[in-house]
């Protein structure tokens, strides 16, 4: 369909906050598409359809201003953090909630679905009441570096209405005998007295293995400090925790947290998702999308918004008027970004054109036509073809050699 990227933009500004009679009409596109054979660009609103309505699934419909469960003073911007004795340097940032973000975070359905039942209880306060239960009110978020888990954690902040107060804990530690402990103390005491969500980042900085002979008695004093301290607070406030590092907590440090909640990295249809909500305003095609989806396999979501970062860029810096293939796109950042990238699929970016071309082709999930492998790099149809028919013979030559 003629200038369908423009219609596609329009169709994804729509559903971000779109009502039934839009939705509906997006929907009638899309079956009229596909009727006239535009397989492809009915999939690319069916995807947009399906990101939309995970957006508004995991948003709950409502949210209880209900502080029933949470008891204490209101945070204003006038209410100083506490203070490291020693340093004075301040032990937590408070964010407030007209500072958060409040698009969603994208992951998998079973993740946006978990997340949701832990809004739909804070929603729902009256009627967990009613029937004798509280929401849960202690989370444990792990996963590697970049899968997204401190944005998930301001982002429930943000859609209960919670300032935060964000504490990383490697700042709570001081080379003075007892401070850490005592850190730790206030600011505990002083999270137990606002309505707050208290989110501690780099969680494993502190919770370390209590019985590890590498560490000294102070630690050990720290972590008891720690858990007495989390047990005071279960039944005041909300408290999230987030570890990269979750082999390296104390086992009594997992049970004083109810929900323990493992952020994986994303899958082929989440990467996806993931690239195009970093692509605006650049307008982007399906095939270039699935491209960079196969490209980081394996890949954080925070690898992927920097690829899409050095897509965008490709557009604007540039020798000439023309934009850089995708292709060299992609060499350009595995060059410069070597560690982040799965090493097969460096292999084949760097390697033999018609290998990584059949590559591509074979695919199920990329799906791609010749013209659209020559279109990201730089080729027309026909020498795709060739290359990959070289590339053809060459592997049955040596697989009868």
């Amino acid at each position: 369909m003629e200038h369908f990227a423009v219609i596609q933009a329009l169709c994804r500004a729509s559903l971000a906050d779109a009502s039934p009679a839009i939705r509906k009409q997006v929907e009638r596109l899309r079956d009229a598409l596909t009727t006239d054979g535009d397989t492809k660009a009915a999939a690319v609103l069916s995807s947009l359809l399906t990101a939309a309505q995970r957006t508004h699934e995991i948003n709950p419909t409502r949210i209880s201003r209900s502080r029933a469960q949470l008891s204490g003073e209101v945070l204003n911007r006038g209410t100083q953090a506490p203070v490291d004795r020693e340093t004075s340097a301040p032990l937590a940032e408070i964010i407030f909630p007209s500072e958060l973000r409040t698009d969603a975070p994208i992951f998998n359905d079973l993740i946006s679905g978990a997340v949701k039942s832990i809004i739909d209880e804070w929603s729902n306060l009256d009627a967990l009441a009613n029937v004798g239960a509280e929401p849960g009110k202690t989370c444990l978020i792990y996963g590697a570096p970049g899968t997204g888990k401190t944005r998930l954690a301001l982002w429930m902040a943000s859609q209960l209405d919670l300032p935060v107060v964000l504490v990383r804990i490697d700042g709570l530690i001081s080379s003075f005998l007892g401070t850490t402990a005592r850190n730790i103390g206030n600011l505990f005491s002083f999270a137990n007295r606002y309505r707050c969500l208290l989110l501690l980042d780099e969680f494993d900085a502190v919770a370390k293995m209590r019985d590890d002979p590498q560490e000294v008695g102070e630690i050990k004093r720290v972590v008891n400090a720690l858990l007495q301290n989390l047990d005071s607070r279960r039944d005041i406030g909300l408290t999230i925790g987030i570890t990269n590092h979750q082999r390296l907590l104390d086992p009594a440090v997992w049970r004083r947290f109810e929900v323990q909640l493992e952020i994986p990295r994303p899958t082929f249809e989440v990467r996806v998702e993931i690239a195009r909500s970093f692509m605006p305003p650049v307008q982007v095609t399906e095939s270039h999308l699935r491209i960079i989806a196969w490209f980081t396999e394996g890949a954080t979501g925070a690898e992927i918004e920097s690829l899409a970062k050095t897509y965008r860029k490709s557009f604007a810096v540039r020798d000439d008027e023309k934009p850089r293939h995708l292709l060299e796109v992609l060499r350009h950042f595995a060059t410069l970004n070597g560690a982040r990238i799965d090493g097969a699929r460096r292999e084949l970016i760097f390697g033999d054109n018609g290998t990584l071309f059949r590559t591509m082709k074979r695919d199920k999930k990329l799906d791609l036509s010749l013209e659209e492998i020559g279109i990201i790099s730089g080729r027309d149809k026909s020498t795709v073809s060739r290359q990959i028919g070289r590339s053809d013979e060459n592997s049955a030559h040596l697989a009868s050699g």
